[in-house]
């Protein structure tokens, strides 16, 4: 999820994906060697990349709906849900990144949906300047596509619990300290700085076994929803599908 343009928080997500040609995109970031090709219409509301030379093994996924702040429209949902399919079954994908195309803009927002989004994701990389917050209390409704369970599994109960209640709005620098996410980097001229920086750590994910990667990936999100006897146990099937692969005899 990358570009020239105003990109101020971005998530990232381990997995499986595949590279269906219809996916390409005639949109040209700022990254090295992305393949491209015709998109036409409302695919236009989800930009597809796959990064190729030092970077081969990234997938890109960018909303593009700057003229609504990129909400999620029934076509974007559509695109975003389909894609997501693609890419989990592609054993070239390691790494898939997730980010909201702008443009003229310093300060991205993530609100709502945009952050349950977020929070699905394994990491989550923002601008300082970024903008985040589950608010639908304020509309008298709840987080109702996943906030009120993975927030808590964030940040913790009493600290969901405020941040929902209040429908309070952190910025990327608060966030971090919170634990929402991972990093949050100062933003640059360009309005790539988020970008950048995910970049440069799923640079650091790629290189490694990607069935270990896999494994520990399902090690913890199981382990996360059980008791510490029945989490050791997954983990303990988990290793030991890693032990016979070509990737850990190598």
């Amino acid at each position: 999820m990358v570009i020239r343009h105003s990109i101020k928080a971005l998530s990232l997500t381990l997995g499986r994906s595949c590279e269906p040609l219809w996916w390409r995109s005639p949109w040209v970031p700022s990254a090295r060697g992305v393949s491209t090709g015709p998109v036409n219409g409302q695919d236009d509301d989800l930009k597809v990349q796959y990064l190729d030379g030092p970077q081969a093994g990234i997938v890109v996924l960018g909303l593009n709906r700057p003229q609504a702040k990129n909400s999620f429209s029934k076509n974007l949902v559509r695109l975003l849900s389909e894609a997501v399919e693609a890419v989990r079954f592609d054993k070239n994908c390691k790494v898939t990144i997730v980010y909201k195309y702008l443009t003229n803009c310093h300060s991205s927002h993530y609100e709502g949906g945009g952050l349950e989004m977020a929070i699905a994701c394994d990491l989550r990389v923002a601008a300082d300047s970024a903008k985040m917050g589950l608010v639908e209390t304020k509309l008298a409704i709840i987080p109702g596509a996943g906030g009120t369970q993975r927030l808590p599994r964030l940040v913790g109960p009493a600290l969901a619990k405020e941040l929902i209640f209040t429908a309070k709005v952190l910025n990327g620098a608060d966030a971090a300290k919170f634990g929402l996410v991972n990093h949050s980097v100062e933003q640059n001229k360009a309005g790539d700085a988020a970008f950048e920086r995910s970049l440069a750590l799923a640079e650091q994910i790629i290189p490694n076994g990607p069935v270990g990667v896999r494994m520990a990936k399902v090690a913890i999100n199981r382990g996360n929803e059980v008791d510490l006897s029945t989490g050791l146990a997954i983990e303990e099937a988990c290793y030991a599908q890693v032990i016979p692969t070509k990737d850990r005899l190598e």
